[in-house]
């Protein structure tokens, strides 16, 4: 075997908050050889994230601590190497992707800006020849229309593009190693299939090793060499990719390994009564020119939708990032103007105001991607559970608002003690869980679920997938279940709408679409979900 490029040995990670020491990261050791990729794999809390920040010294210190490990890049170790060597180290030899573009690029700089920034720091380019590399590695990485974005701000790019954006800014020096800390969660599959295809190119023309961190199985079935399973801060089982899929030999790999969201949604019903009906909804942002700012054009973000959700049923919405599927939902809540009818348990509400639809936000909820943005920090989960209460059942009293937060917390699985903690103190999933629990208490009849898997563990994903199949037997809920990852709304979903750059491709029974899909780009994302043969479109292997 040839000598590693990176070579962590016996690292541990301690944390000192109150004159109290915890270990996150307990004596691991694994090895990187040039052009190798090693996945890092685990449940949120396992260690993964501070294992790899730890490379380049990214943590909080002086708060955060090693007690013991080597850290040995090129024969180099890290662990007691300078401020100033270290800059020489970062973004340079090694480069890193992190999981929440959003919070890693500036708002206030133009995509252009912040690559170039990178270009001038460390290759000495600027000017023409930096635009001209800046728009090669955001063609590279998918952006359509890339002259267009360079002077957009990332407040006006979808979670997808901001994230590839991200992957541009990392592989600007063509790096020696490129640690990626969930890089694929805000990604479609058609996208993720995509960049993952570029980072393997890139693997093979510059030699590019990679650590891989993620909690999608798939991902590392199909891009990684080795594998280490992480949890509780030591690395429990370590081998080749194949070697571990095939004959793992610890209970929590299996454990990982069984946790695919499973299950099958309840049969279609053309007899249950209906929640929800669109017939021909657009959604047209206006494009404005000109001293007078004219419109001269829109963008058709959604162009002529047509859909029906029964009590108890769950149609799933489909699609790559900015292709509607957000935006579909935001019209039906009546969040944002749209055209077309819509009608919500048989009232027209399309021509309803924000105070006409007020009494019906009780009987109309929703459950959005990222918990921790949506639930306040500065209120404990019974206030954040109960605030619906306040506005749209006025008349409880304090015991019974009380005692519906408590039925809530149990609704979700969560203890009721917990009603006085902060969000910070919850994990991912058990913060979906609140977010639920926050929709559920006011007894709704129609959830939009926008993406509420996506940022989740695989074990965590099949938890809530069953949290929220239990809810809907229990209560007849409709939902409408937007989401990228297509294993999900198998799992959920009898009836499905496909949709590309805001109309619907292809649209039917949830078992039609999966098992006999008659649109190209309908193929193109089962194949990239499902690791069926690729199809092309437009001449570009999917």
């Amino acid at each position: 075997m040839s000598t590693p490029l990176l070579s962590v040995r016996d690292l541990s990670v301690a944390f000192h908050q109150g004159g109290k020491e915890t270990l996150a990261v307990d004596h691991i050791s694994f090895d990187i050889a040039p052009g190798e990729v090693v996945a890092l794999v685990g449940e949120s809390g396992s260690g993964k994230s501070v294992s790899a920040s730890s490379i380049l010294k990214l943590l909080p210190y002086p708060s955060a601590s090693h007690p013991s490990g080597q850290i040995l890049f090129e024969g180099r170790d890290l662990m007691t190497a300078s401020e100033r060597d270290l800059r020489a180290v970062r973004g340079n030899d090694i480069t890193m992707i992190f999981q929440e573009p959003m919070t890693s690029l500036n708002p206030l700089h133009t995509i252009e800006k912040q690559i170039g920034e990178i270009l001038a720091l460390h290759q000495v380019v600027s000017g023409g020849a930096a635009r001209e590399r800046t728009l090669e590695l955001l063609r590279q990485v998918g952006i359509r229309d890339p002259e267009k974005r360079l002077t957009a701000y990332p407040h006006e790019l979808s979670g997808g593009q901001r994230q590839r954006v991200m992957i541009a800014m990392a592989l600007a020096n063509r790096p020696k190693l490129l640690i990626a800390d969930e890089p694929t969660t805000a990604l479609d599959v058609t996208v993720q299939a995509q960049i993952l295809d570029l980072l393997r190119q890139l693997k093979a023309e510059h030699g590019m090793s990679m650590l891989f961190i993620t909690h999608d199985l798939g991902i590392v079935r199909k891009f990684a060499d080795r594998v280490c399973v992480m949890t509780k801060g030591k690395i429990v089982e370590s081998g080749p990719v194949e070697t571990i899929f095939s004959d793992p030999q610890h209970d929590y790999t299996k454990k990982l390994l069984g946790s695919e969201p499973r299950g099958e949604p309840p049969p279609l019903d053309p007899a249950k009564p209906i929640v929800m009906q669109g017939d021909d909804i657009r959604v047209w942002f206006p494009i404005k020119a000109g001293f007078l700012r004219r419109v001269v054009d829109h963008v058709k973000a959604v162009d002529g939708v047509d859909m029906v959700l029964r009590a108890g049923q769950t149609l799933g919405v489909v699609g790559e990032s900015g292709s509607g599927k957000t935006t579909l939902g935001l019209a039906l809540a009546r969040l944002i103007s749209s055209m077309g009818r819509i009608s919500f348990i048989g009232q027209d509400i399309d021509k309803y105001s924000f105070a006409e639809m007020r009494p019906l936000r009780d009987r109309l909820q929703i459950v959005f991607q990222d918990p921790f943005g949506s639930l306040s920090p500065r209120m404990s989960v019974g206030e954040i559970i109960a605030e619906g209460l306040k506005v749209h059942e006025r008349a409880l009293s304090a015991d019974e608002r009380d005692a519906r937060v408590c039925w809530a917390l149990d609704e979700v699985g969560l203890d009721t003690a917990t009603r006085w903690r902060y969000p910070h103190e919850f994990s991912g999933g058990q913060r979906q869980r609140i977010a639920i629990a926050r929709a559920m208490v006011l007894k709704p009849r129609f959830v939009m679920l926008d993406e509420p898997t996506s940022a989740l563990d695989m074990t965590v994903q099949a938890q809530v997938v069953d949290l929220l199949r239990d809810l809907q037997k229990k209560h007849d809920l409709a939902y409408l279940f937007i989401s990228h990852d297509l294993r999900v709304v198998k799992a959920l979903a009898n009836e499905v709408i496909v949709m590309r750059a805001g109309k619907v491709v292809e649209q039917g029974p949830a078992a039609d679409i999966f098992h006999a899909p008659k649109a190209d780009y309908t193929r193109a994302l089962m194949a990239a979900a499902f690791n069926l043969e690729a199809v092309e479109i437009g001449g570009v292997s999917q």
